[in-house]
């Protein structure tokens, strides 16, 4: 993740995907039912603008964004609601637009920050490129929710490892949105990415550890997908438990997704 340029390149690879998915959609598609319920197409795009304006904000000019912080409430569903709210109220084509400026807007300023720098963020301040990796992860998951929703398949690439790597970083966020106490043991991670490659964190000799495609780990840290319908296997009583819980986001982990929900496991 040391390298700025290159986790921006991938942030805006990862956008362009998604906005693929949606340019040239009709007003019928955007009010489209997710697999996140309640959630249209429109409602994912909504939260990715909402998203982006936030990073762009604490990026560009942080005393606003601290400011920003201190005036929400106590409620994570009510604050995410007031995001998304006026991007919502738009219609699909401005809504579109919206998105893109936010997204451009951010992309700029994640970049200009020094690299050595941190960004205030939600719950602690972060590295630009851990930002933008927190960027990938939303453009990974809420692209999937849309992707289900139109029956599209999407090809992934090697670019993953800027999630993959995100997803061990925060492998506690699990326990920490149930409110459970975070073990102390290590985590060994060994991950076939979409080119083949295989990437490897943690301790090799832990006795915890997940091993697949890194493409279904993405998926489960995205909660996009239920554990029995992605090809990890866990090994350890930790591992096992933590299949259940891994999220790569703070807040509510809601119900994420029932098992045999989606025929193909593949995003």
């Amino acid at each position: 993740m040391n390298d700025l340029h290159q986790v921006i390149s991938a942030l805006t690879a990862d956008g362009d995907d998604v906005d693929r998915l949606v340019s040239g959609l009709t007003p019928e598609q955007w009010a489209l039912p997710t697999p996140a319920p309640g959630w249209t197409i429109a409602h994912q795009v909504a939260h990715l603008a909402a998203t982006f304006r936030m990073a762009g904000l604490a990026a560009a000019d942080p005393d606003a964004f601290t400011g920003m912080l201190g005036r929400l409430s106590g409620s994570f569903t009510a604050n995410v609601e007031a995001a998304m709210r006026p991007f919502l109220a738009e219609e699909p084509d401005v809504l579109l637009a919206r998105w893109r400026t936010e997204r451009a807007a951010a992309e700029k300023a994640i970049a200009a920050v020094p690299a050595t720098a941190t960004v205030p963020w939600l719950v602690r301040p972060l590295p630009p490129a851990v930002l933008a990796c927190a960027g990938m992860m939303e453009l990974f998951g809420h692209g999937q929710d849309i992707a289900d929703a139109l029956g599209v398949h999407r090809l992934l690439t090697d670019r993953i490892r800027y999630l993959v790597g995100f997803g061990v970083r925060v492998w506690d966020f699990g326990y920490q949105a149930r409110g459970l106490e975070t073990p102390d043991v290590s985590f060994y991670f060994g991950l076939v990415a979409p080119s083949g490659a295989r990437w490897e964190f943690g301790p090799a000799d832990a006795t915890e550890r997940i091993t697949g495609p890194a493409s279904d780990f993405c998926l489960l840290v995205t909660r996009r997908r239920h554990r029995d319908d992605l090809a990890l296997t866990a090994t350890g009583p930790e591992s096992q438990r933590w299949l259940d819980i891994a999220q790569a986001y703070r807040g509510p982990s809601g119900p994420g997704r029932a098992p045999g929900q989606f025929a193909a496991t593949a995003a």
